[in-house]
């Protein structure tokens, strides 16, 4: 038997290098035919913009007005959105953008959209800003926006097509979008919670009354009559003409307290609430809510109305904007403490400050690379909804990429590698007979996970968070020479479908719970991701996977014993499953199941460790 494994490890090692270019030169051919007369393949419903920065779009420092960017921006995403549709869009709702660098007048702004996934009637479109020196040939990412787009139509109901990714990038996207979708659609609920329940600490009555600047003193009210070039071709006004609106009355709040020209730096995610159409008239108000270091958070609300005499407005928006103020050096500086009104304003100050905190973890939580988030991230509930959006999507974006090698196969099971900077990762492919809504309820549920795999000792819910994640304490037997059993902290998120060839979905990572720190009786393990993804074999973009992502402290041997459990762990439960369901299920369906680990390991470690996976992996097929 070590014999033939070892002839499988050989054979193993050796495709890794043979199929690596037959592997690539497969996608490459896939995607050739994608290509257009000029040889470049194109999204079908990409847009671009270049806009040469002239004077009267800049403000008063010679800088490109970020209102007239978010008109641009807006103007190019709907024109994707609607060549997609066929029909008019209407501008949804805006994530998050956050402005990196500033566009000086004479330089150039290319904006480029495309859909990255359509619904029932509305649609994700992705936007890239970029800037342009055209004397020096330099170029700039000046932000990142995602944008929601509702087609509209008079007389009947919009029904969209989905769109077909094709390129690695495109199918991330695609897969991705499901996942910020139900994000956007608890936003509201989410942030309210949130902000009831946050608790901040604020020193207002230890700080100096006179040097503070009076909250009222910055407050600015401002009313815009829709004319028809602020409207598009249904009489609608631009979405991008009323962030624009938005983003003067709120600049000139903060000047106020500042007393200087400040740099927005942020917009909150934000939806319109109605839309305003040619004639109404709208009302923009601003005021700064909280001042802290460096930055100032400005809030902005809009309200609409037909007619003079009309007592009755509709809210049509409200935003969060963050300033800073930058000295000659481009460095924030220190900024006048608020002194907020009794009531209201108090309220609006603590909000502030929780929208603070709430925001940094946000970011870093969402835009923070793979490579750089810490194998455990404290638990908190300022954070959970974007935690559970980052171990889903974490685990969608290794699925989505294509240049996956094969390098064995063995009674028909396929292991495939992939090397990508520091990372080393590994996924097997095999075939079962199981029906997927009770694969997903029975891999989902890790309380009975000791049922069937001997490398779950014990597993205790600790919480309970809403009915899709979950957090456990789980404990593994001793392993090889260790002297401790070793435990682990788990977010445990599931997501259903989401549309037809969606995948049902199991993402697990490591979180710290100040219930549950680390203990001498155990050695603390963590995973940076790791789960199942399936889906109806046959679906032409869909496959069927199990992800594991490990990463072991220190040196080579950690690294092998969590490799080990993981893929061992996730490797087993595939014939449990069919045994549990082959004589309750009547109608059985085919589903392909896909095993990836992926190990955060130093080059130097890299050949070595590679030896000893497959040996690990063929030893376990054995089994």
């Amino acid at each position: 038997m070590i014999q033939n494994v070892g002839n499988h490890l050989r054979r193993g090692i050796a495709s890794v290098f043979s199929n690596r270019t037959s592997r690539k030169s497969s996608s490459r051919a896939e995607t050739a035919g994608a290509m257009g007369d000029s040889g470049e393949y194109r999204n079908p419903t990409e847009v671009q913009m270049s806009q040469l920065v002239l004077p009267c779009h800049t403000n008063q420092r010679g800088e490109l007005s970020v209102g007239q960017l978010l008109k641009w921006i807006d103007t190019t995403a709907c024109l994707s959105a609607e060549r997609h549709a066929g029909c008019p869009c209407v501008t949804a709702s805006m994530d998050d953008i956050y402005f990196e660098h500033t566009i000086s007048v004479g330089q150039v702004v290319n904006i480029k959209a495309k859909v990255n996934r359509a619904f029932n009637s509305s649609m994700e479109v992705g936007i890239q800003v970029a800037s342009e020196d055209l004397c020096s040939e330099k170029q700039w990412t000046v932000c990142k926006a995602l944008a929601t787009f509702v087609a509209h139509r008079e007389l009947s109901k919009v029904k969209l097509k989905q769109t077909t990714p094709r390129t690695e990038e495109e199918k991330t996207e695609h897969s991705v979008a499901a996942e910020r979708r139900r994000m956007r659609l608890l936003y509201a609920d989410t942030m309210k919670d949130l902000l009831a329940n946050c608790v901040i600490q604020d020193d207002l009555e230890s700080r100096d009354c006179s040097c503070m600047v009076p909250a009222e003193k910055t407050r600015v009210e401002s009313v815009e009559l829709v004319l028809p070039p602020h409207a598009n071709h249904q009489g609608n006004t631009f979405g991008g003409q009323i962030m624009a609106w938005m983003e003067n009355v709120a600049t000139i709040a903060a000047s106020r307290l500042c007393r200087a020209h400040p740099t927005l730096k942020a917009i909150e995610m934000f939806h319109f609430r109605g839309p305003s159409q040619v004639g109404d008239r709208l009302v923009l108000k601003a005021i700064v809510n909280n001042a802290f270091k460096h930055s100032m958070e400005v809030g902005v609300c809009v309200e609409a109305y037909r007619q003079e005499a009309e007592s009755h407005r509709r809210h049509i928006n409200s935003a969060f904007m963050t300033f800073v103020v930058l000295d000659a050096d481009d460095q924030p500086r220190t900024l006048p403490w608020i002194r907020p009104q009794p009531g209201d304003g108090e309220r609006r100050y603590r909000e502030a400050s929780a929208r603070k905190k709430i925001r940094l973890d946000r970011k870093y939580i969402v835009s923070c690379k793979q490579a750089e988030m810490p194998l455990s991230v404290p638990w908190d509930p300022s954070n959970q909804v974007y935690l559970s959006y980052n171990n889903v999507s974490s685990l969608k974006m290794l699925v989505a990429k294509d240049n996956w090698v094969l390098s064995s196969e063995i009674n028909q099971v396929r292991l495939y590698t992939l090397e990508e900077d520091k990372f080393l990762s590994f996924h097997m492919e095999m075939l079962v007979h199981v029906d997927a809504t009770q694969a997903f309820l029975l891999l989902s549920d890790l309380l009975r996970r000791p049922e069937w795999d001997k490398h779950y000792r014990s597993v205790e819910l600790v919480q309970q968070v809403d009915e899709d994640d979950a957090i456990y304490h789980v404990i593994s037997p001793v392993l090889g020479g260790d002297a401790k059993p070793q435990d682990f902290v788990i977010l445990a998120s599931r997501r259903k479908p989401c549309d037809h060839g969606d995948p049902y979905v199991i993402a697990l990572r490591s979180v710290t719970l100040p219930t549950h720190p680390e203990t001498p009786a155990y050695r603390r393990g963590e995973t940076l991701c790791s789960g199942f993804c399936f889906w109806r074999e046959g679906d032409q973009l869909t496959k069927d996977h199990g992800i594991v992502w490990a990463r072991g402290r220190t040196g080579s041997a950690p690294l092998k014993k969590d490799f080990f459990l993981f893929f061992s762990s996730s490797s087993k439960s595939y014939p449990f499953i069919e045994e549990r369901l082959e004589n309750t299920e009547k109608q059985e369906e085919k589903y392909s199941i896909h095993i990836s680990i992926r190990v955060h390991i130093s080059m130097y470690f890299l050949p070595f460790l590679s030896m000893h996976a497959f040996y690990a992996v063929e030893t376990t097929l054995h089994l």
